[in-house]
């Protein structure tokens, strides 16, 4: 309930009886003694500045006061619905008013505004700036300053966004016109005219990345001629750190291959048989990526638009449309942009020929530890197959040696015969056992190797 202002005084006792609210008491005990209403919450009719009635005096007090409300809640109807017919006719106005002004208060942090009313938070990119005078930098960045200083759109940060490794793991060069992203395995960049960031710095391809680019970023290049674009000395940078990568691992998996193939199928033991299957799972990552990045490679020749977009980058050029011909304000621009595509595809070239000498020399190893696993399965199975033979006649000749242990067991039984009672019994029905068991094992075998079951 607000509070009695100092500037008016405490209304008398007969007036103040409850019988109003007390912004009404106020403003009519301070127009009956002539005094500047207070600032509250007052009537329509207050606001308008129309004069009050004043109470009546003596015993009509309560009835007065009971009028004053009844016209009070009158006047208040009444501009409520005048307040109604005119806000219908300014709604669309007030709503264009309202648009207007939320979008100058928005400006230009709309993406900061969308994240703040999703309850999302803007992702921050920890990265090295490598710039073209070699100076190297470790700066965080925002996403949406990420895209306004390299002008990609949302989804082209999809390819080198690091918490995304999982998604796109696919080796990937995408030319845009301010940039080129580079995402081969561990390395992730944006090249620009002038600089290029890396996200994963820590990982092996971003060290070696660093390690071959700052040495490059000279005014002279080793062989003393004029140095290449930035945009070109990062590129290059990058698949031959990727190229060396996958050469390092080939030369250190081909001599642990290569001793493995020497020693077997004559050493089967279980640490030899583990070494190879490591060896061919090495072997098969490394074909992979191998496979991959000549994929890449060759889907970048096979299409000269974007090798011309790249030699147009940081250049006053354009490519027409139609023709997809360089169109350019200087012609020794296009001279120079011409030369470059011819630079650029013998570079190309050049990594994809290392690339395709890594991925054939993968597969060449794995194919040779593919056939000794063929070889060691055959072995295993002549094995196999001879202790199966072994087991067979051993079966055969339990059971012959069976035929006659039941005829000893016939006559073992304590009835009468009447061959006890010959000498000459005993040693016929021993006899006759023995012959007729090595009889059934040659016959059963002869059977067998007819059948060719032996």
């Amino acid at each position: 309930m607000a509070s009695v202002p100092a500037s008016c005084p405490r209304p008398p006792q007969a007036v103040v009886r409850h019988l109003l609210p007390l912004p009404l008491q106020l403003q009519l005990v301070c127009r009956l003694r002539r005094l500047p209403l207070p600032q509250l919450g007052l009537s329509a009719a207050a606001r308008r500045g129309e004069a009050l009635p004043r109470a009546a005096e003596g015993g009509d007090g309560r009835a007065a006061a009971k009028e004053e409300e009844e016209e009070v809640e009158e006047d208040e109807e009444e501009e409520d619905e005048r307040g109604r017919e005119a806000g219908e006719e300014r709604g669309e106005d007030d709503g264009a008013r309202e648009a207007e002004g939320a979008g100058a208060a928005r400006g230009s942090g709309r993406f900061a505004a969308d994240y703040i009313s999703l309850g999302i938070r803007e992702p921050v990119y920890e990265v090295v700036e490598v710039k073209a005078n070699g100076s190297v930098s470790t700066e965080k960045i925002s996403r949406r300053q990420l895209l306004k200083s390299s002008g990609l759109r949302l989804r082209d940060t999809r390819s080198v966004d690091p918490s995304l490794w999982l998604m796109n793991s696919m080796p990937s060069l995408l030319v845009r016109e301010q940039a080129i992203l580079l995402n081969l395995g561990s390395l992730r960049a944006i090249a620009m005219h002038e600089r290029v960031l890396i996200f994963n710095y820590n990982s092996p391809g971003g060290k070696v990345f660093l390690e071959l680019l700052r040495p490059r970023l000279n005014p002279r290049n080793i062989n003393g001629g004029p140095a290449m674009p930035f945009q070109l000395e990062v590129v290059e940078a990058a698949l031959l750190s990727r190229i060396q990568r996958l050469e390092r691992r080939l030369m250190h998996v081909e001599p642990r291959v290569a001793a493995l193939l020497e020693v077997l199928p004559n050493r089967l033991t279980g640490d030899v048989l583990e070494q190879l299957r490591l060896s061919k799972q090495s072997l098969v990552e490394l074909g992979s990526r191998a496979g991959d990045l000549k994929q890449m490679l060759i889907d970048l020749l096979e299409d000269p638009h974007e090798i011309r977009r790249i030699c147009i980058m940081g250049r006053n050029c354009t490519l027409d449309k139609v023709s997809d011909d360089m169109e350019c304000a200087v012609p020794l621009e296009k001279q120079v942009a011409e030369e470059e595509e011819e630079e650029i595809e013998m570079l190309l070239e050049n990594y994809l020929q290392r690339c395709e000498s890594c991925h054939g020399q993968a597969e060449r190893l794995l194919d040779s530890a593919r056939e000794m696993e063929d070889s060691i399965a055959v072995n295993l199975s002549s094995r196999r197959l001879e202790v199966s033979r072994v087991e067979l006649l051993l079966q055969v000749g339990t059971f012959c040696v069976a035929v006659g242990a039941l005829i000893a067991g016939i006559f073992g039984m304590n009835l009468k015969s009447y061959l006890e009672n010959n000498t000459w019994a005993f040693w016929a029905t021993t006899g006759g056992i023995a012959v007729g068991a090595v009889a059934g094992f040659f016959i059963m075998y002869k059977y067998l190797k007819d059948r060719k079951i032996l």
